[in-house]
């Protein structure tokens, strides 16, 4: 079974550790756990992790979030990956930092990123975790807030969260959707 899981976020070092870029910092982390790397091919940054018999295409797309949708599309037919499996991990304003949620589909919630994804591939029925980062900012400042840098007590608690997203990817290809939903979304 193959599997792809796309981490949204923005290349370049200025975006590096915001916010924002939470879907590169979560396969990054998994990359280096499992003493993989990433090579640089069309649209994105890729590796290959396997796990009980599961190959799973890691994608960090390199069209910047609000494109991901070309990338993401060109790695599901590169990869011959149905849209079942995709996974796509991308922050998210609505929940308190930390709070991690796995869905089968839903709308955008004003994810430039999300919408970028659905536009392209015509559907919204495909599974995204995401990482709250709260929305703790002041009116207009969004921007600002989305793409500024973590602070030192999310910095402290980053690394347990994102252990947590590693154990609910590779659940999504051994268990499935619903019990990886039921296992985690409440944790």
């Amino acid at each position: 079974m193959k599997y792809l899981v796309a981490g949204l976020g923005n290349v370049g070092d200025e975006y590096h550790e915001t916010r924002h870029n939470i879907g590169f910092l979560v396969l990054d982390a998994l990359a280096k756990e499992s003493g993989i790397t990433f090579s640089d091919k069309r649209y994105g940054f890729v590796t290959e992790y396997r796990h009980k018999g599961r190959i799973y295409v890691l994608v960090k797309p390199n069209t910047y979030v609000n494109l991901s949708g070309k990338a993401i599309n060109y790695w599901l037919k590169e990869s011959s990956v149905p849209v079942e499996n995709l996974l796509i991990v991308a922050d998210d304003l609505s929940l308190p930092f930390g709070t991690i949620r796995l869905r089968r589909r839903g709308g955008d919630g004003g994810h430039n990123g999300l919408a970028s994804i659905i536009d392209v591939l015509g559907t919204q029925d495909f599974a995204r975790l995401r990482f709250g980062i709260g929305g703790d900012f002041p009116y207009g400042t969004q921007v600002d807030y989305v793409l500024g840098k973590w602070t030192q007590d999310e910095i402290n608690q980053l690394s347990d969260r994102i252990s947590v997203c590693h154990e609910i990817i590779r659940s999504f290809g051994t268990q499935g959707i619903d019990r990886t939903m039921n296992a985690f979304n409440n944790r």
